[in-house]
């Protein structure tokens, strides 16, 4: 009888050991490949530095933080970035002097409502933009809107927000300019391996006197558990600058990113 009562046990204690492994396994395969867990952060920090010497010379820095944060009702994102450039250049009088060729400076806060619906949000997004030698030399942008998953697979993603918004700016000529727009966004997520990832992101923010768009273009791959190299392309583009300026800005850069 004692025997029988223990196998009985110890089948109890097997089926419910194998209930909650079968629930882990679960919730592992139900985690999607872009979703971080429910009250945790994800934090990247990447940088990237280019010195040259000899016939030309110059220093070039790039740097980006990038923190999300998962909650019950909530997802926040906080993105914090920079990039300056410094050239040798000779002046009039035959001397070799440093110059500051470029110098910008961003950072910006969203936070998004989670609906009943999986991945459909309502966001608040402000953001700002110092460009010492931009278009804008000052760009502030504050947005509402809805944002939704419009593809979903086991390895792509693809999400889109769409509203209203403010800007204020001031551009390189010092006339301040400021109104309504109408905001578009979208963002693609690839992952071709499991050390590789390929990204696209565009916004679009159109105004009654000016239309400011950002792309950008990037792949990473892992170096390990916590490092990763990433190679990117991105462009800014406004339609309306001062004669003097270009409409739009290119940057390439190779960084190193550390998660955690």
């Amino acid at each position: 009888m004692k025997s029988t009562h223990s196998l009985a046990l110890a089948l109890a204690m097997a089926i419910s050991c194998g209930s909650a492994a079968a629930d882990t396994k679960d919730t592992k395969q139900s985690m999607l490949f872009d979703e971080i867990p429910i009250g945790s952060w994800s934090t990247s920090a990447e940088l990237g530095a280019i010195t040259t010497s000899g016939n030309t010379v110059g220093t070039s820095v790039t740097g980006k933080i990038d923190a999300r944060q998962e909650l019950d009702d909530w997802s926040n994102q906080y993105i914090f970035s920079g990039y300056f450039k410094e050239d040798e250049t000779t002046n009039d009088d035959g001397e070799k002097v440093r110059e500051r060729s470029a110098e910008r400076f961003s950072a910006s806060a969203k936070a998004a409502y989670k609906l009943m619906a999986d991945h459909e949000k309502l966001f608040v997004l402000a953001s700002h933009v110092n460009d010492k030698f931009g278009a804008y030399t000052k760009y502030s942008t504050l947005a509402v809107g809805h944002g939704s998953r419009w593809y979903q697979s086991s390895d792509k993603s693809v999400d889109v927000e769409v509203g209203p918004g403010y800007f204020s700016g001031t551009n390189d000529a010092g006339e301040s300019e400021h109104g309504l727009t109408v905001r578009g966004a979208a963002a693609m997520k690839w992952k071709i391996s499991q050390s590789a990832m390929f990204t696209q992101t565009v916004s679009v923010e159109r105004g009654t006197s000016n239309t400011h768009s950002i792309a950008e273009t990037a792949l990473s791959t892992k170096i390990n558990g916590t490092m990763q190299m990433k190679a990117a392309f991105s462009a800014r583009n406004d339609t309306r600058v001062p004669d003097d300026k270009k409409n739009t800005d290119t940057q390439t850069s190779l960084t190193l990113v550390y998660s955690f």
